[in-house]
C-alpha cells in the first residue's frame, strides 16, 4: 500500500485553497508551508503564460529523510505515509538537507521539524486530506497508488504523469498531470527580487551565477523561501574535527615530524581530545533543541551517519584518552599501541562526514566521490599545521603541510571546475565563487590563505604558515557548506 497524490495541472487554477486549508488544518506558522503553489511566467508582454506547480512532501518510497534522522522521528508507515513525531525531533535539520524537495521546515516556536503528513489524523478516520476537500476543481486526487481503483490509481492509469527530481532515486509518490516541464526544473527560471505580491524572501540573497544559463523570458513570480539551515557551526565543525583527526593520524610520527620528546609524548593526544570536545559542543549547540541531544543515545537510528559518526567520535575519544592515560602511567608500549589504533580511527573521524553528506540527497555537491579523500587530505593538513606551531623548524612537518595543502587545493578546484552529474551539483559548484563572507569571497580567499600564503610563509615563519592554513580551510568550509544549500530544490 502506498498513499500518494496525483495533481492535475490541466485543472489547477493556482487559487491557493490547498495552501490555506493545510495551514488551517495543521496550525502551520506564518511564513512556513507544508504545501504551496509556485508561479512561473514565461514570455514577453503581451504573449505571456503563467504556469502553476503545487509542491509538497512526496512521501517517497525510499525516503532519505527517514534514513538520515538520527532519533527515528521520521517513519515510513505501512500505508506509505512518511510521518514525523514532533516530540521526538531534536532539531538537527538533517532531514531538511536530505529532502530533495524542500518539503520540511522547522517550527520556530517548538524547534521541531514539520512537513505534510498526508493529514494522517483525517485519513485514519476515513476522511480525505484537507487540501483535497477544498480544491474547487478537484485537481488533487488522493489514494493508494498501488490500487488501480483508487482516484489516484485511476488517474495514473488513464493519464500520462511525471514526478519531481526522479534522478534522486527516492521514488516520489506525488505524480503530476499536465505540468509544464519548466516548473519541475529548479533554478531554470530567473528569480527576480520582487514577486507579484511581495518581495522575494531574503533567505538566500546571493545572485544567480553568471556562468549558469537560464531559460530566456522565464521568471519565478511567486514562491516560498527556504533558509540555509546549516551555517558556521557546521563549517567550524569540519575544521575542528579535521584538527582532532589530523593530530591523531600524525601522532605515531610526531618525533619524526620534529616534535621534542616530551611534546611528542603528550601533545597529539591533548590536541585531539580538546578539538574532539569542541566538535561535540558545536554539534549539540547547532541543534534547535539542544537539551534533547541525549535522544541520540536513547532512540538512535543506526542507519543515520549522524549516529554512526557519534559512535566513531566516541571510540576515537576513548582510544585517545586511553593512550594519554597509559603514557602518564608509564605504560609506553600500551600508549603506543593505543596511539596507532587512534590513528586508524582518526581516518574514520576525518572521513565519516562524506558518508553523512552522501545521505543529504537534496545537496548534490556534497555527494561528490571526491569528498572522502578531500576530508582526509584536510585532516592531514590540519595536523601538520598544529605540529608546525609546536615545532617551527621541522622540515618534515613543512613538507607534509605543503603536500597536503596542495592536495586540498587540487580537490577544491576539482569540486569547483570539474564535471558534475546533475544540475543541482553544477549550480552549487558555480555558487562556490560567488558567496561572500563580509567583504571577502571565502572560496577564493580560503584557497589563497590556506595554500599560497601557507607555502610562502613556510620558510619564513612556519607557525604563521600553519595558522594561515587553518584560517584558509575554515573559509573554504564556509563557502562549501553554504554553496551546497543555495540551489533551489522546488
Amino acid at each position: 500500500m502506498q498513499y500518494g497524490f496525483v495533481i492535475d495541472h490541466d485543472r489547477c487554477i493556482g487559487c491557493h485553497a490547498c495552501t490555506v486549508a493545510c495551514k488551517a488544518e495543521n496550525d502551520v506558522p506564518v511564513g512556513d508551508f507544508r504545501t504551496w503553489v509556485k508561479y512561473i511566467e514565461q514570455g514577453t508582454f503581451p504573449e505571456v503564460k503563467r504556469h502553476f506547480a503545487v509542491l509538497r512532501c512526496n512521501h517517497c518510497t525510499d525516503a532519505p529523510c527517514v534514513t538520515i534522522c538520527p532519533v527515528n522521528a521520521l517513519e515510513k508507515r505501512p500505508d506509505g505515509i512518511v510521518d514525523l513525531d514532533r516530540d521526538a525531533c531534536i532539531g538537527c535539520r538533517a532531514c531538511m538537507q536530505a529532502c530533495p524537495y524542500d518539503a520540511i521546515y522547522v517550527n520556530a516556536d517548538s524547534g521541531a521539524a514539520e512537513k505534510c503528513h498526508y493529514c494522517a489524523h483525517r485519513v485514519e478516520r476515513g476522511l480525505d486530506p484537507a487540501c483535497v476537500v477544498v480544491c474547487p476543481v478537484e485537481a488533487i486526487l488522493p489514494g493508494d497508488l498501488d490500487d488501480p481503483g483508487s482516484r489516484a490509481g485511476r488517474a495514473m492509469r488513464e493519464k500520462e504523469t511525471t514526478v519531481r527530481r526522479a534522478e534522486q532515486g527516492t521514488g516520489p509518490n506525488v505524480h503530476y498531470v499536465g505540468i509544464d516541464d519548466l516548473t519541475l526544473q529548479p533554478g531554470a527560471a530567473h528569480r527576480p527580487e520582487h514577486y507579484i505580491w511581495s518581495d522575494r524572501p531574503p533567505d538566500k540573497p546571493e545572485a544567480w551565477p553568471g556562468s549558469l544559463p537560464l531559460v530566456p523570458d522565464a521568471a519565478v513570480v511567486l514562491d516560498t523561501g527556504h533558509r540555509v539551515e546549516w551555517g558556521w557551526h557546521v563549517s567550524l565543525y569540519l575544521l575542528t574535527k579535521g584538527i582532532a583527526a589530523g593530530a591523531a593520524v600524525l601522532a605515531p610520527f610526531a618525533a619524526a615530524l620534529g616534535l621534542g620528546e616530551r611534546v611528542a609524548a603528550y601533545a597529539p593526544e591533548l590536541i585531539a581530545l580538546v578539538f574532539t570536545a569542541i566538535t561535540c559542543l558545536l554539534l549539540v549547540g547547532d541543534l534547535a533543541r539542544p537539551t534533547r541531544f541525549y535522544r541520540l543515545l536513547t532512540r538512535p537510528n543506526w542507519k543515520s551517519w549522524l549516529v554512526r559518526g557519534g559512535v566513531v567520535l566516541t571510540a576515537f575519544g576513548v582510544l585517545t584518552l586511553g593512550s594519554l592515560a597509559a603514557r602518564l602511567a608509564g605504560a609506553g608500549e600500551v600508549a603506543d599501541a593505543l596511539r596507532w589504533a587512534a590513528a586508524v580511527v582518526g581516518l574514520a573521524v576525518a572521513g565519516y562526514t562524506a558518508f553523512l553528506f552522501a545521505q543529504c540527497k537534496g545537496r548534490d555537491l556534497w555527494e561528490s566521490r571526491l569528498l572522502l579523500p578531500h576530508l582526509i587530505a584536510q585532516a592531514v593538513m590540519c595536523g601538520a599545521a598544529c605540529f608546525l606551531v609546536l615545532a617551527p623548524s621541522s622540515r618534515a612537518g613543512a613538507v607534509v603541510l605543503a603536500v597536503s595543502a596542495l592536495a586540498h587545493l587540487g580537490f577544491a578546484l576539482a569540486e569547483r571546475f570539474g564535471k558534475h552529474a546533475t544540475d543541482n551539483a553544477r549550480q552549487a559548484a558555480a555558487f562556490l565563487t560567488t558567496i561572500k563572507l563580509g567583504p571577502i569571497y571565502p572560496f577564493r580567499e580560503g584557497l589563497i590563505a590556506g595554500v599560497a600564503v601557507a607555502i610562502v610563509l613556510l620558510p619564513l615563519f612556519a607557525p604563521a604558515a600553519g595558522v594561515a592554513a587553518l584560517i584558509g580551510l575554515y573559509l573554504y568550509e564556509d563557502a562549501y557548506v553554504r554553496a551546497g544549500q543555495l540551489p533551489p530544490l522546488s
